[in-house]
């Protein structure tokens, strides 16, 4: 049983219910249990108040970004499911369209460290990690930290630097942490990239490679404000700039707590499985000549837990996977000369495979949270 497209996210709100015992498994995906209702869980007392945190603080924060970036919820859903994954986002759009507003707003609504770097051609690995330095007085080198001891990073148009400075984000995308002279720095938690790039400005530009693409968890396209929101965004921001009062509504002790709350997410068996599937897929298809790596099946287990959370529950369903495949998976397919002279989209493949890989049926999910409960105390 598969739906016909893919949900944008799940029924309701963007973020689900107002707790975590107001998730309802939706019927989209689930086949009846045996007596013909579609099951209801039973939340986890001891994450029910985490989970409440989760939900509470996501809405404030969204709310938060909507002031800057009009009518685009689900744009600030998929960048909340990041910051909630442990991941980066890559914002990729034409100008004028909100793509660095974004990330400002997001920046400010946590009351975090934040950098940001404008990204030139004449920038320099340095510029971005840090450097040692000679001190006369003391005859040693002293270590001066970089814009990526903050922790959230803003890096405007990432493509118009070199592939030498893209690659100084490849450790501390991946491993949190800087080698400078053969010492490494452990940055602090959380720790967000969200870069920015134009798609069609490619003069001066150094497109991403695969390596440093793959390090980004989601990619998302703000794309064009419908004709009211535009409307409301003359109005209220042709007289100031929002991002200029913008407070924020967290922290950086809070979005830890939200983050381990987040690992805490059950995920059956099958849904663990559905996303191993769901990625070894690309692997198979003619018309992609690189497809999604193990990091991506990572990311996409990490994403759908956030989801899942941003929803209410405290456990993972097929829907989960749904609502991130795209942002999650697209930007790291390669496509094939044949499928791109085509016009095929790696966002089309993704759809595609989520019609026709099966999903999971006939289980549910509390059912199988007390199981594997029941496993573990034995």
């Amino acid at each position: 049983m598969t739906s016909s497209t893919p949900p944008a996210a799940l029924p309701g709100s963007p973020y689900g219910g107002n707790g975590a015992g107001s998730g309802s498994v939706p019927p989209d995906h689930y086949a009846q249990s045996v007596n013909g209702a579609t099951p209801s869980p039973a939340p986890r007392p001891s994450a029910g108040k985490a989970l409440d945190e989760v939900h509470a603080t996501a809405q404030r924060i969204a709310a938060n970004v909507e002031r800057v970036l009009v009518g685009k919820p689900d744009v600030v859903r998929i960048a909340l499911v990041t910051l909630l994954a442990e991941g980066h986002l890559l914002v990729e759009d034409v100008p004028g369209v909100g793509k660095t507003s974004l990330a400002k707003a997001l920046a400010k609504s946590i009351d975090c460290s934040v950098s940001r770097l404008q990204f030139t051609p004449d920038l320099l690995p340095s510029d971005v990690t840090g450097v040692s330095i000679f001190n006369r007085q003391t005859t040693n080198f002293e270590f001066r930290p970089g814009p990526v001891f903050s922790n959230i990073v803003v890096g405007d148009e990432i493509n118009r630097a070199s592939p030498k400075t893209q690659s100084a984000l490849l450790e501390c995308m991946e491993e949190h942490q800087v080698t400078v002279d053969g010492k490494t720095y452990r940055l602090e938690s959380p720790f967000m990239v969200i870069a920015t790039q134009n798609p069609i400005e490619m003069e001066g530009t150094y497109a991403l490679p695969e390596a440093q693409r793959d390090r980004f968890t989601a990619r998302v396209s703000i794309g064009y404000p419908d004709p009211n929101a535009e409307l409301a965004m003359v109005d209220e921001h042709a007289g100031h700039d929002p991002l200029a009062t913008l407070q924020p509504v967290s922290d950086a002790a809070q979005v830890r707590a939200l983050v381990e709350a987040v690992r805490g997410v059950h995920m059956a068996p099958e849904i663990r499985r559905y996303a191993v599937e769901l990625v070894s897929a690309t692997r198979r298809l003619p018309e992609i000549r690189l497809g999604a790596s193990p990091r991506s099946t990572l990311h996409l287990v990490r994403a759908a837990r956030a989801q899942a959370a941003l929803s209410g529950r405290d456990f993972v369903v097929p829907d989960d996977m749904h609502a991130v495949a795209v942002p999650v998976l697209a930007h790291r397919l390669v496509l094939t000369a044949e499928a791109q002279a085509a016009r095929r989209s790696p966002a089309d493949m993704i759809r595609g495979l989520l019609q026709r890989v099966p999903v999971p049926q006939g289980m549910d999910p509390s059912a199988q949270w007390a199981s594997d409960m029941r496993g573990n105390r034995q």
